[in-house]
C-alpha cells in the first residue's frame, strides 16, 4: 500500500472517530499523520519535527483521543500549548473529532480567563485538559489540576514556546507527571533546550521529520522588498492594492503597530481589525470570525496574538516588521499555504535588517526573492481593469434605461457623448485616480549593488563605534542606571521581570544587564518615550524597593568588561517573567523606528517616521 492511497481507514483509528473525520471532509491523511498516528497509538513516545499547517494537530489528536476511557473523570491527555489562541484552536478540533464519543469532556485553561470557570470546568471531570503552561502550572500548584494519573501529554509547538520563556513551566510540569506516560513532542525546529527535554523526559522517543520537499510542503510564494524610496505606509496600500487575495494577515512587531497599521488600512477603504494582546478573548474570537466569515478581509497582529490562527481564506501573508528571530518569520508564512492551499508571502526589510534576512534564508535553506514596489503604470493597469470590470457589470443593470433618459434631459443633444463619458469617468475615480505621474527616481541606497555587497565593512563600524549607539539584535541601545544591586538581593531575572511587565517591553529588547553592590546598568532601545523613562524613574520598582532609572548615555562596547555582566534579554530565565501578563503576551508597549522607541511625533535624530 502506497502512501498515495493511504486513507484514514487505514490507520487502525477507532470508528467513531473515523465517522467525525470524515464528515469534516478528510479523507486522505497528510505525511506526518500517517507516520505518527501508528506509533502513538501502540503507546511509543513521538518526536514530530514539522512545519506549522502540515496536519499535526490531527497527528497527536486523534491516535490519543481513541485511546481514552470515557468512564473515567479525570485527566488522561494534556496538550500544552503557548498561546491561547493555539490552545483554544487544539480544543476545539478535539471537540471536532471526539463528537461521537460519549461522555468525553475537554476543557481549556490558559491566562486571561476568571480561575473559577477554569476550576468549576476541572472539577466536572475533563478527560481532555488543553492549555498554557503558565497557567497549566498554577493549577497544578492550586492543586485543582490532578495529573497523578495522566496517559499522554503533547507539548506542541515546543520551539515557540522556548522562544517566549516557557521552557522552565513546562519542566516543572513535566517533572509532575507520573513515570509511566506516553510524550508526544511537535516542533518546527529543534534547538539544544528542546533536545534536552526529550533527553530527560522522552523514552526512546520514535523521530518524525517531515522534510519542506514532500507533499505537505505549503505551496507559499516568498518574496521581500528592500524599504527604499518609499514609507512603508505607502508600499503597503501598494502592495495591497496589486495583490489578489481573499483575505490576509499583516505582521507588526509591536501592539501600537498593530493600531496603527489598521487605522491606515480602514482610511483607504479595506475591511481591517487589529488583533494584540490587549483585546479580551471575546474579542479576539470575534474578529477571528469576522476574518472567516467574509466581514473582514484583513487582520493586523503581533505574532503572538496570531498563533493558531488557521483560516482557509488567508492567502496573503504581509511581515510589516520582519521578525527579529527566524522562526517566527516560518510560523507567521505558516498562517497561509495551509493543507495544501496556495498561498503569498511578502516580507518588508530595512536595509540594516538584512542581516534578518540572511537569517531566514538560511533557515529556509533557499533565497528569498527581491520585488521592488509596483509602480505607476502597474497601478494603473490594476485600477482600469478594475474599473472596466466594474462598469462592465454596471451595463447589465436592468434600469440603465432610465439614466439614459436622465442623461439626455441634462445635456443638450451636440455635446460630445465620448466627452461626457470622459468627465464622468474623472467624477467616479474619486481616490484611486486612473492617471497618475510617474514616480520619482529612486536612487539605489547606498552600499547596494547586489546581495553580495550589502555588508558593511566591519572595521568601518567600529570607526564609528564612538559616534553610534551598540546594537542588540539590530537595535541600537542606550544605557541606563538602576539603583539597586546585589546588596538589595536583586537578580537579573527581577530587572527583567519589571521591565517586562512595568513597561510592556518584550525581554528581546533588553539588553546587557549589570549587577554591581549598589546600582545595576541595562541596555534598552534608544529613544524611549519620556512617559516610560519617568514611569522608570519614579513609579516602577523590583522587589517592592524603587527602580529609580536614569539615562547614561549610548550604550557602547566598553559595557561589556564587567564580570558582573549577565545576560538578561531574548530566552531562558528572563523571558519567564513574562508569562504572568496571561501566555500571550506580545512586544507591547513602543513603536519601532529603525530599532528604537517612537510616539506619534517621536521620530529619530534625523526626523525620519514610516
Amino acid at each position: 500500500m502506497t502512501t498515495n492511497t493511504m486513507t484514514f481507514a487505514d490507520l487502525g483509528l477507532p470508528q467513531s472517530i473515523l465517522d467525525a473525520v470524515t464528515e469534516m471532509g478528510f479523507v486522505t491523511p497528510s505525511p506526518i499523520q500517517q507516520a505518527c498516528i501508528p506509533h502513538l497509538l501502540e503507546g511509543r513516545d513521538v518526536l514530530g519535527m514539522a512545519q506549522t499547517g502540515s496536519g499535526k494537530t490531527a497527528a497527536f489528536s486523534l491516535p490519543v483521543l481513541a485511546q481514552i476511557d470515557v468512564e473515567k473523570r479525570h485527566p488522561q491527555m494534556l496538550v500544552m500549548a503557548p498561546t491561547r489562541e493555539l490552545a483554544i484552536q487544539v480544543a476545539d478540533a478535539c471537540e471536532q473529532f471526539t463528537k461521537n464519543m460519549k461522555g468525553v469532556r475537554v476543557v481549556t485553561i490558559y491566562g486571561g480567563q476568571r480561575y473559577d470557570i477554569q476550576i468549576r470546568a476541572l472539577k466536572q471531570g475533563s478527560q481532555v485538559v488543553v492549555g498554557t503552561p503558565g497557567r497549566i502550572l498554577d493549577h497544578i500548584r492550586r492543586g485543582t489540576l490532578d495529573l497523578s494519573a495522566l496517559k499522554t501529554i503533547v507539548l506542541d509547538e515546543a520551539d515557540e514556546m522556548l522562544r517566549m520563556g516557557f521552557i522552565e513551566d513546562v519542566e516543572t510540569v513535566m517533572a509532575e507527571l507520573p513515570e509511566n506516560h506516553q510524550t508526544a513532542l511537535f516542533s518546527a525546529t529543534m534547538p539544544e533546550p528542546i533536545r534536552r527535554i526529550t533527553r530527560r523526559f522522552m523514552n526512546d522517543p520514535q523521530e518524525v521529520k517531515i522534510q519542506a520537499t514532500q507533499r505537505s510542503a505549503p505551496d507559499i510564494t516568498q518574496s521581500y522588498w528592500l524599504v527604499n524610496g518609499f514609507r512603508k505606509n505607502d508600499a503597503l496600500l501598494r502592495f495591497l492594492e496589486v495583490e489578489e487575495f481573499d483575505a490576509s494577515i499583516i505582521f507588526t512587531r509591536t501592539k501600537t503597530g498593530t493600531t496603527d497599521v489598521t487605522e491606515l488600512l480602514e482610511r483607504n477603504g479595506y475591511r481591517a481589525a487589529a488583533l494584540n494582546g490587549d483585546m479580551t478573548q471575546q474579542a479576539r474570537e470575534q474578529t477571528l470570525e469576522r476574518l472567516k466569515s467574509g466581514r473582514l478581509d484583513i487582520v493586523v497582529a503581533t505574532d503572538v496574538a496570531a498563533r493558531g490562527i488557521d483560516i482557509e481564506r488567508i492567502s496573503l501573508v504581509v511581515n510589516y516588521d520582519i521578525p527579529l528571530d527566524a522562526e517566527s518569520y516560518v510560523h507567521r508564512i505558516g498562517r497561509t499555504g495551509r493543507a495544501g492551499r496556495s498561498g503569498r508571502a511578502l516580507l518588508f526589510v530595512e536595509p540594516r535588517e538584512r542581516r534578518l534576512l540572511k537569517n531566514i534564508e538560511h533557515l529556509m535553506k533557499k533565497p528569498i526573492d527581491e520585488v521592488p514596489v509596483p509602480n505607476h503604470e502597474i497601478l494603473m493597469a490594476k485600477r482600469r481593469e478594475k474599473f472596466k470590470a466594474k462598469i462592465s457589470l454596471q451595463l447589465e443593470h436592468h434600469d440603465l434605461e432610465l439614466y439614459r433618459e436622465l442623461l439626455e434631459d441634462l445635456f443638450t443633444a451636440d455635446q460630445d457623448h465620448e466627452e461626457l463619458a470622459a468627465a464622468m469617468m474623472m467624477l467616479l475615480q474619486e481616490k484611486q485616480k486612473l492617471i497618475l505621474p510617474p514616480d520619482p527616481e529612486i536612487k539605489a541606497a547606498r552600499g547596494e549593488r547586489g546581495r553580495g555587497r550589502d555588508r558593511e565593512n566591519p572595521r568601518s563600524a567600529e570607526r564609528r563605534g564612538g559616534r553610534e549607539h551598540r546594537e542588540n539584535n539590530g537595535v541600537a541601545m542606550d544605557l541606563y542606571r538602576i539603583e539597586l544591586g546585589r546588596e538589595d538581593g536583586v537578580e537579573v531575572r527581577h530587572i527583567v521581570g519589571a521591565i517586562a511587565n512595568e513597561g510592556d517591553i518584550s525581554s528581546r529588547y533588553i539588553g546587557h544587564i549589570k549587577l554591581h553592590d549598589k546600582y545595576s546598568t541595562i541596555e534598552l532601545p534608544q529613544g524611549m518615550p519620556n512617559h516610560l523613562v519617568q514611569h522608570f524613574a519614579q513609579k516602577a520598582r523590583v522587589l517592592s524597593k524603587p527602580m529609580q532609572m536614569s539615562l547614561l548615555g549610548p550604550a557602547s562596547s566598553a559595557s561589556n568588561n564587567s564580570p558582573y555582566e549577565e545576560k538578561g534579554r531574548g530566552r531562558g530565565r528572563g523571558d519567564r517573567n513574562e508569562k504572568r501578563g496571561g501566555p500571550d503576551r506580545d512586544d507591547r508597549g513602543f513603536k519601532e523606528r529603525k530599532g528604537g522607541f517612537k510616539e506619534k511625533r517621536f521620530g529619530d535624530k534625523r526626523g525620519r517616521r514610516d
